[in-house]
């Protein structure tokens, strides 16, 4: 089993150090991790560091560095535009989604979204999809951590603007005579999906969207759901584009 990894907001410039904080009181605590055992540090943005553990304390660890690294952000960079969804769907399609790859996810206010985010609401809900991010990455040892952007409810004209200035901008639609399997895609810049919420996509979002250059795709005869579909498409492109 792969050594498990932990986030901090820097990585050690010193060869020893003491993991404490939430990190510290997860390894410590609930993994329990011994003298002697290896885990990974990571600061989210593709610098990596080795460590064993020389002494357990209350809620911390005293550890050795014995090799540091980074890890090049891949490209191009995977953007999902995911469309709010009810009660945990949501949060589901970003764990998923983090852990096959995606760079970047956008919470998007769709017109036939159930749940809004709005006020103190929407900024609690944006931070839950952050943190379940953060969370996944860790499970999944990424060493960059993807990023959940934008108004905690992005409105329907901001996500088009993003895929105008994708090189690649693709909407998901079971209409779509266009198959993902067999799109072009670009070697550098973002590419930008867009994934409906649980009533699908309206016919002026998508209209939007194509006037914005996006090319509506479907993945098969399937209609999936929202907290499936990115993960699938996604895990489409990390395929066709070389990551896996």
């Amino acid at each position: 089993m792969s050594a498990p990894l932990f986030l901090v907001e820097a990585l050690p410039t010193a060869d020893t150090l003491t993991l404490d904080g939430p990190e510290g009181h997860h390894a410590a605590t609930v993994q329990r991790l011994r003298v002697g055992e290896e885990l990974l540090l990571a600061d989210g943005r593709g610098g990596t560091a080795a460590a064993v553990v020389t002494a357990v304390g209350r809620g911390a660890l005293d550890l050795t560095v014995t090799s540091r690294g980074y890890v090049d952000a891949s490209v191009p960079r995977l953007v999902v535009a995911q469309g709010i969804a009810k009660g945990d769907r949501g949060e589901l399609a970003v764990q998923a989604m983090t852990e096959v790859g995606v760079d970047e996810i956008v919470p998007w206010s769709a017109s036939r979204s159930v749940t809004q985010w709005r006020g103190e609401r929407g900024v609690r809900a944006r931070e839950k999809w952050a943190a379940t991010a953060r969370e996944a990455a860790k499970q999944a040892r990424r060493a960059w951590l993807p990023v959940v952007t934008g108004a905690p409810d992005e409105s329907t004209a901001a996500v088009a603007r993003r895929l105008a200035g994708a090189a690649a901008g693709l909407v998901l639609h079971e209409s779509a005579a266009d198959r993902l399997t067999t799109v072009d895609l670009p070697d550098t810049g973002e590419v930008v999906l867009v994934v409906g919420p649980e009533g699908g996509i309206a016919p002026a979002e998508l209209d939007a969207f194509v006037a914005a250059g996006a090319r509506v795709v479907r993945l098969g005869p399937a209609v999936l759901r929202t907290s499936t579909a990115g993960v699938a498409a996604l895990s489409v492109l990390a395929a066709r584009l070389g990551r896996w």
